[in-house]
């Protein structure tokens, strides 16, 4: 049987908060979220829980986020809890329709003052002989702490993932520089999906009038059918990020 395509959006939802955490939006994300029609959803900045903000405004939920935006989507949810502190935390996310293999939380921090992870899940799209590979990553400010985390996502990616498997990293890595292309994209022999199609990276930051690029989509093993950047007023009045789509179908081996 033919394989479904599969649509994939990375997010950086900035904590449920506005650009600048002046108001709750974690329900309107949600809702703008549900709209794009996604089969699987790479989140970060995603809070798992905020004790002082929740006592501070009435409207901020007592439900991980994670919770509110999968049950508003009737998704399945897995969460990789990376910046923890006394009284919250935050980390990587993915959602998806379909069942979801969790298979690890790598721990790619390099200071304490900012805590980095990848989320490692797997899920098997309708009709697809194998499971997709999906690893959601945060990465550093600074661009000496992202050399190190590329280094540990290629061991990473290197030791626990098959080279024949079809495979999508997707996330924020705060690579307004390029580096990661070079760094981790050819090392690792991944296309990077927004080059390739549309033949420049997307501008995805600040949300509101967008001038760096931040956020990354790159895969291996897949047929790009289309890829896109959500820009619309909606998307700048949510987090200070701008959502990227992809839609994928596994590569056909050549015989």
């Amino acid at each position: 049987m033919t394989p479904a395509p599969v649509t994939i959006t990375s997010y950086n939802m900035h904590k449920g908060m506005s650009a600048l955490n002046r108001k709750v939006q974690v329900g309107s994300m949600a809702e703008a979220l549900q709209s794009l029609n996604s089969d699987i959803l790479f989140l970060q900045e995603v809070q798992g829980e905020h004790q002082s903000r929740r006592a501070k405004l009435p409207d901020f939920p007592h439900l991980p986020h994670y919770d509110i935006i999968s049950e508003h989507l009737s998704f399945n949810s897995s969460y990789g809890k990376n910046a923890i502190f006394p009284e919250r935390h935050h980390g990587n996310a993915i959602l998806s329709h379909m069942p979801i293999d969790t298979r690890h939380n790598l721990n790619i921090s390099v200071n304490k003052l900012e805590q980095r992870g990848v989320l490692h899940c797997e899920i098997l799209p309708e009709n697809w002989s194998v499971p997709l590979v999906c690893l959601c990553a945060h990465l550093n400010l600074r661009e000496p702490d992202r050399l190190k985390q590329y280094q540990a996502i290629f061991d990473y990616v290197t030791r626990q993932v098959d080279p024949e498997s079809p495979l999508i990293i997707a996330g924020d890595f705060n690579d307004w520089r390029y580096k990661s292309a070079v760094s981790l994209g050819n090392a690792l022999n991944l296309q990077e999906v927004f080059v390739d199609e549309n033949g420049k990276r997307p501008k995805t930051f600040p949300s509101r009038l967008p001038i760096l690029s931040l956020d990354r989509i790159y895969t291996r093993n897949l047929e790009v059918v289309e890829a896109q950047i959500h820009r619309s007023k909606q998307w700048q009045r949510l987090s200070d990020h701008l959502p990227l789509s992809v839609k994928v179908l596994p590569r056909i081996k050549q015989p």
